[in-house]
């Protein structure tokens, strides 16, 4: 559930050879996981060598400094130790550097010219382009519990008129208004389609990112449940919006969110689930860990060494009571557990306490804590609104069979007889049709959001808000 990590990596220098000036600016294009950050060098000349600094235009970023770089018989060497990264190329004749930035094990091509890059164009058919078929507005609206202004977009079918509405929950992770991850906008497709449809759509940034304000790194699911109930008030006070026809949408943390708000709340109407999970965190990301494991190759052993590692980790999450005794808790686990398994696979290059502190950064912060605790059964045991929960036959971060029972489980047992469940044939985490499901296949795919789970969204919610 909680989005692969993937540090996002910002590379260094270059310098030419073959009686070139190798001062001055470069340029490159870094691609991860359908994500592109254009970087661009700026190298100095130094009484002992060279020094660099790098801007990254696509992350408002300027004049970052590299620790040390290194250039000798056309090799070019980066390093920022205290990040974990490198950078290794060659220089060739035609006056490119031909390379591969690393980071924490991580390895991904990218050259460097003196030519000014723009970034490729992806094909993403099902992408919307203004001018839009229905009303859009951009606007701000307050969330007075956290003291925060939240930007989004709210669009409706016709600017006069009074429409049933659904506001966006993303996924987990920092995301704008379109949740745009992988180089895909599932939410700015899903709101498309249904205000084309007749129903008005209200999806904004998540707090701290784009436009909104807040710190993200600090808060929880439930504080992110505050600015989705923040939505749901603003709403309340537009003339075009029915009052009782308040929906939410709720993708993969944003399922976790909505059926927390319902269980609440009575001013919704309806929820609808993707990817929603039903299973208490620290069961649903052992099980994401080994699917995702499995289908990357890694072998039985491996995968079972992995999941024991990470339950005696999730079992000190679970028992901790302060993130700052919790670091200190599971650095000395994973230090024993590295004399217990001196053969465990630490990327190249990286020490064991970097080794250690990088799984302790990725665990030991309030939102990864929170999660891992988090049951979502007792929740839904008390929404009494109609649900929708759809999952992807091949999702292999939140697995459709497991939390799709547990889902409706939990919202028969408190006597909800308004849930609908589907599993959708070959889809994954996104609603992408696919091959295998895994995460790495969302970038290539050019599909956004399967039509088939449109529609199947659509018509319930019509039927719902009739």
């Amino acid at each position: 559930m909680k989005k692969i990590i993937v540090l996002l990596i910002l590379g260094f220098a270059s310098l030419t050879n073959y009686g070139q000036d190798i001062t001055g600016q470069w340029n490159g294009l870094l691609k991860v996981q359908g994500m592109q950050l254009r970087v661009v060098f700026n190298i100095s000349k130094t009484e002992t060598g060279y020094s660099c600094t790098m801007d990254s235009p696509d992350q408002g970023a300027k004049g970052f400094p590299v620790s040390s770089t290194s250039f000798q018989n056309s090799n070019l060497k980066i390093e920022m130790s205290t990040l974990q990264i490198a950078y290794e190329g060659v220089l060739g004749r035609d006056g490119i550097v031909t390379g591969n930035f690393k980071q924490s094990g991580m390895s991904f091509p990218m050259n460097l010219s003196r030519q000014e890059i723009e970034k490729e164009k992806v094909l993403r058919p099902q992408e919307p382009v203004k001018p839009y078929a229905y009303y859009s507005e951009d606007l701000n609206f307050e969330n007075k519990k956290a003291g925060i202004t939240l930007a989004g977009t709210l669009t409706l079918p016709k600017k006069e008129g009074v429409y049933p509405v659904v506001v966006l929950i993303s996924g987990s992770g920092p995301q704008n208004r379109d949740e745009e991850l992988m180089g895909h906008k599932p939410f700015l497709v899903l709101a498309d389609y249904l205000t084309k449809n007749g129903i008005a759509v209200l999806r904004y940034d998540d707090r701290g990112t784009a436009l909104s304000k807040g710190n993200f790194k600090t808060a929880t699911s439930m504080d992110f449940a505050t600015d989705a109930e923040a939505a749901i008030d603003y709403l309340k006070t537009r003339k075009e919006i029915n009052p009782k026809k308040i929906g939410l949408i709720g993708h993969s943390e944003g399922g976790l969110i909505a059926p927390t708000i319902a269980s609440q709340s009575k001013d919704v109407a309806f929820i609808v689930l993707l990817a929603g999970p039903g299973m208490p965190g620290d069961q649903l990301l052992l099980l994401q860990q080994k699917l995702i494991g499995k289908a990357a190759g890694m072998s039985n052993e491996d995968l079972q060494k992995s999941e024991l590692s990470n339950k005696k980790a999730f079992e000190i999450v679970k028992k901790s009571t302060s993130i700052e005794q919790l670091k200190i808790d599971l650095t000395q686990a994973l230090n024993q557990n590295l004399k217990e398994n001196p053969d465990t696979k630490i990327p190249n290059g990286m020490s064991n306490d970097a080794y250690v502190k990088l799984q302790v950064d990725q665990i030991a912060y309030p939102w990864m804590s929170y999660f891992i605790k988090y049951d979502p059964a007792p929740a839904l045991e008390k929404v009494k609104c109609p649900v929708l929960a759809l999952n992807g036959e091949k999702d292999l971060q939140v697995s459709p069979k497991e939390n799709l029972d547990a889902i409706r489980k939990a919202i028969e047992k408190g006597g909800n007889k308004k849930g609908t469940f589907k599993e959708l044939p070959g889809l994954n985490h996104l609603f992408q049709e696919c091959e295998t499901g895994a995460p790495g296949e969302y970038a290539t795919i050019e599909q956004t959001f399967s039509p088939k789970a449109l529609a199947e969204i659509l018509d319930w919610t019509k039927r719902i808000t009739k």
